[in-house]
């Protein structure tokens, strides 16, 4: 079982070859097999997930309706509100919280009929490049355990990889699906910013955050856009289908593309390792087999894009994140000496230190005399970084790189160099900030059998477009068939 995707799945509970209490109970078999050793999950609900199961299995016994995602186990990342359970961000601050209301995407997986497993690690307030920032716990890549599954959504990935759910769901600031997608070998999206709606989803950066799937195929992450994309009148950035029309991306999917082509930008490899290019390289010359024709496009903005986020990014988390003072809600400091000490110490003794690094650098640029000159020259350099993106639409259907300049890194490698961690999103920072959607998808390994992920990025609003790309190399190559040896 554990080699099916979701989709496929799926189709067997719905023909009654398998039923959902008996996937759900071989994802709980597997989660305490290996979760110890994995962290993956900062809570489950096993009694929940079964319930859900149980419910569906009657519902296909007696011939009656059911969801797209009909009875499958998957996971949600723990900086989403739902009504079961804490929704913690992986913080101190907020470990006994537990929201009122499920986000949108919660709903709508709900109403799908997915079996909810449990919610996943990431680094705190997802900030963070590797997990290593979670206030909870330390998760690991399931091709090798002495390293990171990436961040900050490395808890979905490592569980998707790991065999502990079929399908999760992350969010992606800044390379927050895509980098741990890569890492751990599996299919990661961020859609457009405003394709499906942030209601419920704790914020970073409002301006950059968004939900999106990560799976184990192209094929399973079209099923998941079917689900969870659409406009919602709960979230005022969401852009509603008379803007952008909304497709069954599934249906779609194997459509063919015809005269695809695919824009490199070839002074962005400069940093990348050899092993990371080698695989890149391997996949575009697969698209060129299938007749893809390669243009170079020029990002003259590109290498301004860290700068920028860093600025853009940590000016929104510093306004978010003024919420959490020990008054309102989250941890609160005992014994305080006075109303001053309630806010220094509940966020002293709440936050992490990478928490705490953003908030500074976000507070700083945002302060009277630093304003123009950090916030809004950052916020001119995005339009400039946007537009460099549509000129380059204009010659191609869409862009290729890597996801990271490296494969997963040791877990305490880059821990006490901000900036080289920082680094780690250097190719998918980008897409963010011009709101542009990009998938990761796996396209090889390196000498020490670590999986690399194909960055690909096209037009606003062309998931239908993007997941067909996708799924093009996807049928031409058996990566994504690929386990860790954990699962052995």
């Amino acid at each position: 079982m554990d080699q099916l995707s979701a989709k496929q799945l799926r189709d067997k509970i719905r023909a009654g070859e398998i039923n959902s209490v008996a996937a759900t109970k071989a994802v709980f078999e597997q989660i305490a097999k290996i979760e110890p050793t994995i962290g993956a999950y900062i809570s489950t609900f096993e009694e929940s997930a079964l319930d859900k199961a149980k419910e569906v299995d009657e519902r296909i016994a007696k011939n009656e309706p059911v969801g797209e995602l009909a009875g499958v186990p998957v996971a949600i990342k723990d900086n989403m509100c739902s009504d079961f359970g804490a929704t913690t961000c992986a913080s101190k601050i907020l470990a006994d919280f537990h929201a009122p209301y499920n986000a949108t995407v919660v709903e709508k997986l709900l109403a799908a009929d997915a079996v909810i497993v449990g919610k996943t690690n990431l680094d705190e307030f997802a900030m963070g490049s590797s997990t290593e920032n979670s206030g909870l716990k330390q998760t690991v890549n399931p091709w090798d355990t002495s390293r990171v599954p990436g961040g900050s959504s490395g808890g979905s990935t490592a569980a998707v990889s790991a065999g502990l759910c079929f399908a999760a769901l992350g969010s992606d600031t800044g390379g927050s699906i895509r980098q741990p997608a890569s890492f751990c070998g599996v299919v990661g999206l961020k859609p457009t910013y405003g394709r499906i709606s942030r209601f419920g989803l704790v914020a970073y950066g409002s301006s950059l955050d968004q939900i999106g799937p990560i799976t184990r195929t192209v094929e399973d992450c079209a099923l998941m856009m079917n689900v969870i994309a659409g406009h919602d009148e709960k979230d005022s950035t969401s852009i509603s289908e008379s803007v952008a029309p909304l497709c069954n991306y599934l249906e779609k999917l194997n459509e063919p593309i015809s005269k695809l082509k695919i824009g490199i930008v070839p002074e962005l490899n400069a940093g990348s390792d050899s092993e990371v290019l080698k695989a890149i390289n391997g996949a575009i010359e697969v698209y060129k087999k299938l007749g893809a024709e390669i243009v170079e496009v020029q990002m003259p903005h590109f290498d301004y894009a860290i700068s920028v986020y860093y600025v853009v990014a940590t000016a929104e988390a510093s306004s978010n994140l003024a919420r959490y003072d020990g008054i309102h809600y989250g941890h609160r400091t005992e014994n305080p000496a006075d109303y001053v000490e309630v806010y220094t110490k509940s966020r002293a003794e709440g936050f992490g230190q990478e928490v705490k690094r953003r908030i500074m650098l976000g507070t700083y640029a945002l302060s009277s005399g630093y304003y123009d000159a950090y916030y809004l020259k950052a916020l001119k350099v995005r339009n400039l970084i946007r537009a460099d993106f549509t000129k380059a639409f204009e010659k191609c259907n869409c862009i290729m790189m890597p996801v990271s300049p490296t494969t997963a890194f040791k877990i305490g490698e880059k821990t006490d160099d901000p900036l080289k961690m920082y680094l780690s999103d250097i190719y998918t920072i980008a897409a963010n900030l011009a709101g542009v959607p990009s998938i990761s998808i796996p396209c090889g390994f390196d000498k020490n059998n670590l999986p690399v992920g194909l960055q690909i990025l096209s037009p606003a609003f062309s998931e239908d477009k993007l997941l067909r790309i996708a799924r093009t190399y996807e049928k031409e190559t058996d990566w994504h068939k690929k386990r860790p040896s954990i699962n052995d």
